[in-house]
């Protein structure tokens, strides 16, 4: 697998470089957050406007034809580490369990490491899968009610805390599943 140095400056690829980069401020607006209430709500914007980063950046990424090796490693890069800050900070305040902070770095770490072996065997990287999507999209409403201080007992907050407990295990079954049909289908060939 080649990477041209062009394939980093397409506007999607732009786009999840500074959700990347919005890893800094997310961590460090953290140190106020049992100090100050309203910070609380800017993770709250500052996480959305991570979110919107990324459905644009794929978005703009298929209507451009800009689709490329680079965007496929920066954009779940970017998502991983964005929400490994947050899920993290969460946790270092008591506000997620560390069960729940083990499988999300669990699961990420093992995709990860995974996907570099499969691409030094396979020649290319695998996109992301419609179940790791949706599993960062619920992971993501979990963080989201967890900022805006819901009721971990409410009913809506458990159901998506726990569906997306679910979510997480799916879609590492999914990513496995799939990493061993690219792999077979190498060897056969």
């Amino acid at each position: 697998m080649k990477i041209n140095s062009k394939e980093f400056l397409t506007v999607s690829n732009l786009l999840s470089l500074l959700r990347l980069l919005l890893a800094i401020p997310l961590w460090l607006l953290f140190d106020e957050f049992n100090l100050n209430p309203a910070v609380k709500y800017w993770l709250f914007a500052l996480c959305l406007f991570a979110a919107l980063t990324d459905v644009l950046d794929g978005y703009l990424a298929r209507k451009l034809n800009q689709v490329t090796e680079a965007g496929k490693i920066i954009d779940p890069l970017a998502d991983k580490i964005a929400m490994a800050v947050v899920v993290i900070r969460l946790a270092m305040y008591g506000e997620l369990p560390a069960y729940y902070l083990g499988l999300i770095i669990g699961r990420d770490l093992l995709i990860f490491f995974g996907g570099i072996y499969v691409t030094s065997k396979i020649g290319k990287v695998l996109p992301s899968n419609i179940l790791g999507k949706a599993a960062v999209f619920i992971i993501g409403i979990v963080v989201l009610l967890t900022l805006l201080q819901i009721d971990k007992s409410s009913t809506i907050y458990s159901s998506v805390y726990y569906f997306s407990i679910v979510m997480i295990i799916l879609s590492f079954i999914a990513y496995v599943v799939r990493a061993i049909e690219y792999l077979n289908r190498k060897k056969l060939v």
